[in-house]
């Protein structure tokens, strides 16, 4: 039941309409072009991307920006994808959510809708106020960057299509200046479902007390 629920929302005129809506008015990066050079759309581009938007046989790179990281010169890469391949992944993100949400443990919050910084906050000042406990600050060195395919792909176990093109995103590359660089393991950060794909993996998704 849940994969054929999954499939009529990859095939949903209505969501469809939503992912576009989310990648190309909502979202923050909006107007930071993929590979593609696009920026913005206008409402008659919108309609034919809806009417478009349909499983491709292979996903297009992804585009390297650099950006400064807070409080430091150091800086950290995106991967932006084509206005398509994002909407595509905002459509995908809307099949995979409610699946996941349901298995996704209590006291995860990162990357999870209705949920904050201020929840996960919450959630250890009750653990803590009940009686005394060890608390471990750690921070996983470049999560994005070491995910295993092979090990997501299987722990999404979803259906052949929605799999493939989930490969075909994590497999596209990324392009940096002119040059393609393959990604032969990681995810992008930048793309719509990038988040969730860390999410996903089996690093994340364990049971903890």
């Amino acid at each position: 039941m849940v994969r054929k629920l999954q499939k009529t929302l990859m095939k949903s005129w209505t969501a469809k309409m939503i992912a576009v809506r989310r990648v190309t008015q909502e979202n923050k990066g909006k107007k930071t072009a993929g590979i593609d050079g696009v920026k913005a759309l206008t409402n008659k581009q919108r309609l034919a991307l809806v009417a478009n938007l349909e499983i491709p046989k292979k996903a297009q790179p992804t585009r390297r920006v650099w950006i400064p990281k807070p409080g430091g010169t150091e800086k950290r890469p995106l991967g932006i994808p084509t206005m398509y391949d994002r909407a595509l992944q905002a459509l995908a993100k809307q099949a995979l959510e409610p699946e996941w949400e349901a298995k996704f443990e209590p006291n995860s919050y990162g990357f999870r809708p209705g949920r904050s910084c201020h929840d996960a906050i919450e959630a250890i000042f009750n653990s803590i106020r009940q009686r005394p406990k060890w608390v471990l600050d750690a921070d996983i060195a470049k999560c994005f960057d070491k995910i295993n395919h092979d090990a997501l792909l299987h722990k999404l176990n979803t259906y052949p299509s929605l799999r493939r093109l989930i490969k075909s995103w994590l497999q596209a590359g990324v392009m940096d200046k002119g040059t393609f660089f393959p990604t032969n393991e990681g995810t992008p950060q930048g793309g719509v479902i990038s988040p969730h794909k860390s999410e996903y993996s089996p690093s994340r998704n364990g049971k903890t007390n």
